[in-house]
């Protein structure tokens, strides 16, 4: 559709913003891209966590075509040399956009980001995870006390999650119990739960914001995000005062946000005692059923993954060329509070002795969940090395890889 606009119109800037945004929505896109360069400004979505091409537009209508989207989101058209963030209020049925700028040394760089849409929040059985693991999350979420983490990188679907254990618990307690939330920003509406968004600006912040939050009597409280010390010890004291505290945290695995947390000063007789449960996750993309064709484990394209077959991307037209169509999660659940990994823990023990007490624990880790995804011909090993890295993690027991 850009290519039936005409650039030298005045209208072309607000006419192809309202297409760019239009068609990122229609695709799925979670972020739009629109990064100048030096032959135009290269716009990009991300699909299924992956950036994809979509457009370039010439230099001369780039300026014209970032302050269309500053005016929608409300931002300083005059100021291009400092990064800005606002949104573009919603129409009523359609998800809220967050519109990002930053200076950059060929010009202003926006990032423009979709959130769910109403009524399309996922509930905890659609979200892909396996029997076990979800079983393990429900009864965690039964808890009257503790702090529960949802730990991963960004764009791991640790915010998805999230709401999803807030409409299970506002549906599970029907209204008896008193659900509270601190976010920044508010990325979705929930039924059943206060949420509130804090205002660093105004001196509303996650930290100040838990401590005042303590006198509204509430019962569950989700934390957007843990960033520094002091919202980490303000969520440890809620969960030790008899309040079920959820939260978000970036770390690369569960064993990873313990040793995280130890970072920040937290004392390990409050991870061992206020620690409910840590769940890790990553997003990996599902293998598209038209197209994958499968493979050995001679096959360069297993990547060094010790199994003895696999199925690989091919790309069609029902994938857009891409060979992957959605995505799944990965993820692991560790209880910090039981047997050696509370040990360790209280220990003082490193991240790589509180992952060796975990799988002492029999816990099933993000290794082990994708191998098996590989070898049910779930995913591919390019993905799973896209999302967790070159590095297989040994086994010290003695079961084998799934084949």
């Amino acid at each position: 559709m850009l290519a039936g606009l005409d650039p030298a119109s005045p209208q072309f800037a607000t006419e192809a913003v309202g297409v760019l945004l239009e068609t990122a929505r229609a695709v799925g896109a979670s972020d739009l891209h629109f990064q100048p360069i030096a032959e135009g400004l290269e716009i990009r979505h991300r699909i299924d966590g992956v950036l994809q091409p979509m457009a370039l537009l010439p230099s001369q209508v780039a300026p014209n075509v970032v302050a269309r989207l500053k005016v929608l989101a409300h931002l300083l058209t005059y100021r291009t040399d400092l990064p800005q963030e606002g949104r573009i209020p919603s129409q009523p049925g359609q998800a809220e956009i967050r519109v990002s700028t930053f200076p950059t040394l060929l010009g202003e760089r926006v990032v423009v980001r979709f959130f769910a849409e109403p009524g399309r929040l996922l509930d905890l059985d659609q979200l892909g995870f396996p029997g076990d693991l979800l079983e393990s999350l429900r009864s965690a979420l039964v808890e009257t006390s503790g702090l529960i983490v949802l730990a991963g990188p960004a764009g791991s679907g640790k915010t998805t999650t999230l709401y999803a254990c807030l409409r299970a618990l506002a549906h599970s307690s029907a209204g008896h119990r008193c659900l509270v939330t601190l976010e920044d920003p508010i990325e979705a509406a929930v039924e059943g739960v206060v949420q509130a968004q804090v205002n660093p600006s105004a001196g509303f912040t996650l930290e100040s914001g838990l401590r005042s939050l303590l006198r509204q009597d509430p019962e569950v409280i989700a934390v957007g995000e843990i960033r520094d010390p002091d919202t980490a010890e303000s969520a440890f004291q809620a969960a030790l005062t008899g309040h079920l505290v959820l939260t978000t945290f970036h770390a690369g695995s569960a064993s990873g946000a313990i040793g995280r947390l130890a970072e920040m000063g937290i004392e390990p007789y409050l991870l061992r005692s206020g620690l409910r449960a840590v769940l890790a996750l990553r997003l990996v993309r599902r293998l598209c059923h038209g197209c994958s064709r499968p493979i050995s484990a001679d096959d360069p394209a297993m990547l060094g993954l010790p199994l003895q077959s696999a199925r690989v991307a091919s790309g069609c037209d029902a994938c857009r060329g891409t060979g992957y169509q959605g995505r799944m999660p990965m993820a692991e659940f560790l209880l910090p509070h039981e047997g050696p990994v509370a040990q360790a823990v209280l220990n003082r023990a490193d991240v790589d002795r509180i992952e060796a007490a975990a799988r002492l624990s029999q816990m099933v880790g993000l290794w082990d969940r994708a191998l098996e995804a590989v070898a049910a011909g779930r995913t591919s090993p390019a993905e799973v090395r896209r999302v967790l890295g070159l590095q297989t993690p040994k086994r010290e027991d003695d079961r084998p890889f799934p084949s």
